[in-house]
């Protein structure tokens, strides 16, 4: 007698594909559990085939590892290819504190002390002043507009249009801009890995 459920496929190693997505990406259980809201118990459990995960968990997992959801489930299909615009009319704009100090964030909030992009613009005399980030954090600094004075601990130098300079910025730094007109720079902070 033929027996319908010997008919039926085996159950996709979706602990093996999980795992397998997780460590090309050089992701922790830690990092995997942050960015998908499912705990690190469980995610150990899915990956070693110890519990079946509903669809709800598996999507957050896929979502947390940028890869489509039948890549989980079969094994195949694509990595998620990022193509994210940020429209001018909905970047985020701001005065700093410091009057005459315009910013304009274009990093998404999803980047926020990863890598973070932004133009700056400066009144004549406005000078941006920060306290000192994570350790070993970056900021790459090119100057579109005017020219300026770049301060970062004990160093100090004035840079002009098309000048690009790169500094630790783990120190109290500043932006001033030196010219009677105004000022405009592209800024990109790079913060250290977390250890």
């Amino acid at each position: 007698m033929n027996n319908r459920a010997d008919n039926i496929p085996k159950a996709p190693a979706i602990g093996v594909n999980v795992k397998r997505q997780r460590l090309e990406q050089k992701m922790s259980l830690d990092k995997l559990a942050d960015a998908s809201g499912v705990s690190k118990a469980m995610l150990s459990q899915i990956e070693s085939a110890k519990v079946n995960p509903t669809i709800a968990t598996m999507w957050k997992i896929a979502h947390a590892l940028k890869v489509d959801f039948n890549l989980l489930l079969k094994g195949k299909g694509d990595r998620v290819r990022k193509f994210e615009i940020n429209r001018h009319e909905d970047l985020t704009t701001l005065d700093a504190d410091e009057e005459g100090v315009h910013i304009n964030v274009l990093s998404p909030i999803t980047m926020a002390e990863d890598l973070e992009l932004y133009i700056l613009t400066f009144q004549p005399g406005s000078i941006l002043t920060s306290s000192p980030h994570y350790p070993d954090t970056e900021e790459f600094l090119t100057v579109l507009e005017g020219n300026i004075e770049v301060s970062a601990g004990k160093n100090v130098t004035v840079l002009k249009k098309n000048d690009v300079l790169i500094y630790q910025c783990d120190v109290n730094h500043s932006i001033k801009n030196l010219s009677p007109k105004e000022s405009k720079v592209y800024l990109v902070v790079r913060f250290a890995k977390k250890k």
